[in-house]
């Protein structure tokens, strides 16, 4: 199996298929009502609808990654603001979300094999110096670490009714 295939497949598995940690991304933010993405229980940072704001902004910023574009700050902001709750706002926030983690795999999928080990193209003076696959692994440990938050959340406002 090609790197490009494994860093796919494992993409695909927690967002959409047999995460091994349990519920894939995908179906925990489904379940999410548009009343619970907004309500931010006693003690909470973040509410749901925050986090997969975050979520998106991040996957933004690791596909201008993959495109060459310097590391940094998503363009978006690392926590963008959600604005007054709505429900529309909500199903396009959740879609959003997956058209670029389609945009994401497509890109991983014809990211050429010797490149991987590659640095990103990063100004920052970070150590070590994150290569390509060390990105998308980083990205998915990312993206499971906010489901995990996202599960919490959601269990804690139904506790709450």
């Amino acid at each position: 199996m090609t790197i490009s295939e494994e860093l796919q497949q494992n993409l695909e598995s927690v967002l959409s298929g047999n995460a091994w940690y349990g519920t894939p991304i995908y179906t925990i933010i489904e379940q999410v009502s548009f009343e619970a993405a907004y309500e931010k229980p006693r003690g909470s940072v973040h509410n749901i609808a925050e986090i997969v704001l975050h979520m998106l902004a991040w996957t933004e910023e690791v596909l201008d990654r993959m495109n060459g574009m310097t590391g940094g700050l998503p363009s978006s902001g690392d926590w963008p603001e959600t604005g007054r709750p709505d429900e529309q706002k909500w199903q396009t926030y959740v879609n959003d979300l997956k058209l670029v983690n389609v945009n994401l795999l497509g890109i991983i999928q014809d990211f050429p094999e010797e490149k991987w080990d590659d640095p990103i193209n990063d100004t920052r003076e970070i150590e070590p110096v994150i290569t390509y696959k060390e990105l998308i692994n980083g990205f998915i440990q990312h993206q499971v670490y906010h489901a995990g938050q996202i599960s919490l959340l959601t269990r804690i406002t139904q506790i709450g009714k």
